[in-house]
């Protein structure tokens, strides 16, 4: 059963959305849904599926034809986070689209040299992207940054750490934050550089955690690693900015896959309660069930009107960019918040087969923490949307 699933509002998606979103969904029903258990237990996927993501198209969404591309609006990318979160798995999303946070500072201002030599590969699925910014001294604090890259003539020696990094193992190109000006205090002396994944000097570490099993998250440790100067993305000692503008695209993106999970999880209670039969009756014949799921409803309804909103407002700069960097921030909170909720009221209401391994709000409820974590914590959000707004 799918409760919310409604026609498409025409001012959002046309039918070309609504065409790649029925491919889209047919190939993540056959080829990804039936696999994500045994990947979670693997804790990995085929390396061959980034270049089938790519044949169907949804690698190069949003780039330009030149890279190997196809350009495309916001809500394209709605359709990809709204149908991948249809797979239950975190994991297979988080390593397969690592490169939609680690290309566009490359595109937005790396040389030309480094674009051709980066993106295209890439968005082919035959090569892997990671962005490294969170270092083991702080995740949210990116001005305090410490992993050092220091000119020798046509390189940088990069020295330092970074952690919890997706796709951090495999990747073969690493968007990574470094400071370039050892004096600089605070967002002064940030710089991107492009680092191949098999430079001299950098160990790579996977790391065990509570969800996402089946993606490749590291710790990077960098020894020396020479890395040439035309690896530089942006100018030097300009990156902060680039990294803070390449947050709003991936929280946005984030929200919009939190209210996906948050659906899958009331489509499992739902089937499951119309199906168990407790005292002679069925569990969604029970009062307190049908609230518990109609609380989920409001909730999904709500967080999807918003994150639509405000896509079309982002897509149509129907706003001042603070004012949309704010309610992006929010819109992760209210949305992460919305996935937290109904997989808590999806595990309560399977009861016991709620905590097994297997089904999908299991794995959703261990996965709620890095949504609500990743890209910035609540506490960062509530508090960086307040200073936007004036607050």
């Amino acid at each position: 059963m799918d409760l919310l699933e409604a026609p498409p509002l025409p001012f959002h998606f046309t039918p070309e959305h609504e065409q790649f979103r029925a491919s889209l969904r047919d190939f993540i029903a056959r080829e990804i849904t039936p696999h994500v258990h045994e990947w979670d237990e693997a804790e990995t996927f085929p390396r061959t599926l980034y270049a089938r993501m790519a044949e169907l198209g949804v690698q190069g969404l949003g780039y330009p034809e030149a890279y190997g591309g196809t350009p495309a609006d916001l809500f394209y990318q709605l359709v990809v986070a709204e149908e991948f979160a249809r797979c239950g798995s975190g994991g297979v999303q988080a390593s397969l689209l690592s490169h939609s946070i680690a290309l566009p500072p490359v595109l937005k201002a790396g040389s030309e040299a480094l674009r051709q030599r980066v993106i295209p590969p890439v968005l082919a699925g035959q090569k892997i992207a990671a962005l490294a910014i969170t270092e083991p001294s702080g995740g949210s604090d990116v001005a305090s940054l410490r992993t050092t890259a220091v000119r020798d003539g046509d390189h940088y020696i990069v020295n330092g750490e970074k952690t919890f990094i997706t796709s951090g193992v495999r990747a073969d190109f690493i968007t990574t934050a470094v400071r370039t000006d050892p004096a600089a205090k605070g967002a002064g002396g940030i710089s991107l550089l492009v680092i191949d994944g098999d430079t001299p000097g950098l160990t790579r570490t996977p790391l065990k955690k509570m969800g996402w099993w089946s993606s490749d998250t590291a710790h990077l440790r960098f020894d020396q690693c020479r890395v040439p100067v035309a690896h530089l993305v942006g100018e030097e000692n300009h990156g902060f900015k680039l990294v803070m503008n390449n947050f709003n695209s991936e929280r946005l993106l984030m929200a919009a896959l939190a209210c996906g999970y948050a659906e899958v999880c009331l489509n499992e209670a739902l089937d499951w309660t119309g199906q168990r039969s407790v005292g002679g009756s069925l569990l969604s014949d029970r009062q307190v069930v049908r609230h518990k799921l109609m609380d989920m409803v409001m909730r999904i309804d709500a967080t999807r009107a918003l994150l639509h909103d405000l896509a079309y407002r982002i897509e149509h700069r129907l706003a001042q960019p603070a004012q949309l960097v704010a309610r992006v921030c929010l819109a992760k909170v209210q949305a992460t918040q919305t996935m937290q909720f109904c997989a808590d009221q999806a595990v309560q209401l399977l009861g016991g087969m709620g905590f097994m391994r297997g089904t999908k709000s299991e794995r959703i409820y261990r996965e709620v923490k890095v949504m609500m974590i990743g890209g910035g914590a609540e506490e960062v959000m509530k508090d960086l949307a307040a200073r936007q707004l004036g607050i």
